[in-house]
């Protein structure tokens, strides 16, 4: 380096005005230096608070990864593959993180405290000797003032003395502080270069430490391992890029195809009324009272679900019911100066609604809907060709009455009218077509239409012999809850009884009984049934296994609510995985419609007993089949 320019020390005691002068450009100097080295500690400040927020952005972020497969995502939240690409960048980031962590270290060891010490040590004791020479300068010039004005004719030993003495110390302390000061502007010239290079040596050093410990971490697996992301990125980003030119495609096709319809009445000519429906579903304007003589109209959801009428309004999870459309009454009505408008009248009588349809072909369709449905024509096998042979009355309800009540009592079914074909409680089931859109592979396994029954309702109560139907009950499903008190009971001979603690999840008609897989697909189908409708009550019961039967015995009354005889138990089996789940396909002999054999699988959830459960159901099978050869074999003796 080039030589260094210094203070001369052995000038302090003459103190020349050259001496002052060369001083100033020394205190210049280290102002300069001071002035330049608070930006470097700024500068070097940024970087080692920005590194310390890498660290703990770097460890957050591995934090995170790691908590990925703890998340409930709605979509997509069971990707394995995803799941453990994520935990191996989590494995590899936390390694980065502890590296950086051991950068911010060596930052605050070897390139802040150089600079913070230079900062604040050695230019502070620049100041603080300045100010003290200042102080001593001062004082000398005093003293030496006092002492030119000692009068040369009257001079008094005593005062001459004290201002020799004044001289003396003044001077003696000026001299010893302009050294020391002088001392301190000469070492800073060294300091300063001490104090750059420093910092700046420790920054890189830590750096290089840094960039070996990852290049110790990232080895030659995680270069493959991130080459091999790199193209299942590439191949997300094609097939993102492929489905959205073709989501472009159909956004095209349906405005091109949808233009007609955004006309809130399209041309019936272009678009004809569908007369033979068994189902609908859309928005629909319902009139409410909100007075004596004042409605309100609200726009609503509504769909048909079986023989029910639901609504849902935007935003809610599932549907409500509006009202059972099971041999209801449903007409044209002018009402309060609006088109499009038809009541829905109960079989009883008892509960109507008012309802606005946005085009006359909406219109039409609805009261064609509901007019195949009050019929029960959606419990048939084909109920477009039996609609289709109702279309003459639903085209005659579509024409406005003048007469409300003489058109209401014209469309009343009579109770004879009533067809007699069963179905499940309306507040209890749930249609099967939410689940058959969903799994349209069950159609060989699961009979169409089929409603999924939530309650405990008896499959055969209206076709066992000697059981009398009251008027109430005709075409309606009975819940044989309770028992007669002086009936015997038929498991006091058996030499089996195990008793499981059981809720009824559901059940439904079912066309193969042959195959656990059906037991397997409807405990699917119901439990899917229950998520999307937010099903959340259970009957909880005791089953009683015998060797006769299946009980289902109200915990609380001990009244006996089903009975499942055991030789129409053709099929039983627990869930593959949840262990709690257990099923059964009870093989009756009377169906919904005719009297042909039917199957019913009902799906139960116990407290981890299900394997338990079919264990026993099996030993009871076995004990009654070797009680019938015995019976046998002394029968042909």
């Amino acid at each position: 380096m080039p030589g260094i320019d210094k203070l001369p020390i052995e000038e302090t005691l003459e103190d020349s005005p050259q001496t002052r002068s060369l001083l100033g450009v020394f205190e210049e100097d280290a102002a300069a230096i001071s002035n330049y080295v608070n930006q470097l500690f700024q500068a070097m400040h940024r970087i080692y608070d920005a590194q310390n927020e890498l660290s703990a952005a770097t460890h957050l972020t591995s934090k995170l990864l790691k908590e990925y497969e703890q998340q409930r995502f709605p979509l997509g939240g069971d990707d394995e593959v995803m799941s453990s690409t994520l935990q191996q960048f989590a494995k590899v980031i936390d390694e980065l993180s502890s590296c950086h962590a051991v950068l911010s270290t060596q930052l605050a060891d070897a390139m802040m405290f150089p600079i913070t010490q230079f900062k604040e040590r050695d230019l502070k004791e620049i100041l603080t000797l300045k100010e003290v020479f200042q102080i001593a300068s001062n004082d000398h010039d005093a003293a030496i003032t006092r002492y030119s004005r000692l009068s040369k004719r009257r001079e008094n030993e005593k005062i001459k003395a004290e201002v020799t003495e004044d001289v003396y110390t003044s001077r003696k302390k000026q001299h010893q502080t302009m050294m020391h000061y002088f001392c301190a502007l000469n070492t800073l010239q060294y300091k300063k270069k001490i104090a750059m290079l420093e910092p700046l040596l420790g920054y890189m050093q830590a750096q290089i430490s840094f960039f070996k410990m990852g290049s110790e971490n990232l080895n030659e697996q995680l270069e493959e391992f991130l080459t091999n992301i790199g193209t299942s990125v590439q191949n997300v980003r094609r097939e993102m890029e492929c489905e959205v030119e073709t989501m472009q495609q159909t956004i095209e096709d349906l405005e091109v195809a949808s233009d007609p319809l955004y006309l809130p009445d399209p041309d019936p000519t272009k678009f004809p009324v569908h007369r033979n429906l068994t189902r609908k579903a859309g928005y629909l304007n319902a009139r409410n009272k909100t007075g004596l003589v004042s409605s309100s109209w609200e726009r609503q959801f509504y769909f048909t679900q079986g023989g029910n009428l639901m609504s849902q309004a935007r935003g809610d999870v599932a549907g409500g019911l509006v009202m059972d459309i099971d041999n209801c009454s449903v007409m044209a009505v002018d009402c309060e100066d609006r088109r499009y408008c038809f009541q829905i009248t109960s079989f009883d009588g008892k509960k109507s609604s008012i309802l606005q349809a946005e085009s006359k072909k909406d219109y039409e369709e609805w009261i064609c809907t509901i007019n195949n449905i009050s019929k029960q024509i959606y419990l048939s096998e084909n109920p477009e060709e039996i609609a289709a042979r109702v279309n003459q009355s639903a085209l005659e309800a579509v024409t406005p009455s003048p007469s409300f009540q003489q058109r209401h009592e014209s469309m009343r079914p009579t109770v004879q009218s009533r067809p007699p074909a069963t179905r499940t409680s309306s507040t209890g089931s749930l249609g099967s077509e939410s689940a058959a859109l969903s799994a349209l592979s069950l159609d060989s396994l699961v009979a169409p239409d089929t409603p999924i029954q939530f309650d405990i309702i008896s499959p055969v109560s209206e076709d066992q012999p000697g059981q009398a139907k009251t008027s109430g009950q005709l075409g309606r499903r009975t819940n044989p809850f309770g028992e007669t008190g002086g009936s015997k009971s038929e498991t006091e001979d058996s030499i089996l009884h195990q008793l499981f603690i059981v809720r009824f999840l559901g059940s439904m008609e079912v066309k193969y009984d042959e195959s656990p897989d059906v037991v397997y697909e409807t405990m699917r189908q119901i439990l899917a049934a229950r998520a999307i409708h937010n099903i959340f009550r259970m009957t909880e019961s005791h089953l009683l296994v015998t060797c006769d039967c299946l009980k289902l015995i109200d915990p609380q009354t001990q009244v006996t609510r089903l009975r499942f005889p055991l030789p129409n138990v053709v099929l039983y089996a627990t869930h593959q995985e949840n262990k709690r789940l257990f099923g059964f396909v009870l093989r009756t002999s009377g169906g919904r419609v005719d009297s042909r054999q039917t199957s019913v699988c009902y799906i139960f959830e116990s407290n981890n007993e299900g394997e338990k459960i079919c264990d026993s159901v099996g030993l009871a099978k076995q004990i009654a089949f070797h009680a019938e050869l015995v019976r046998i074999f002394w029968g042909s003796l």
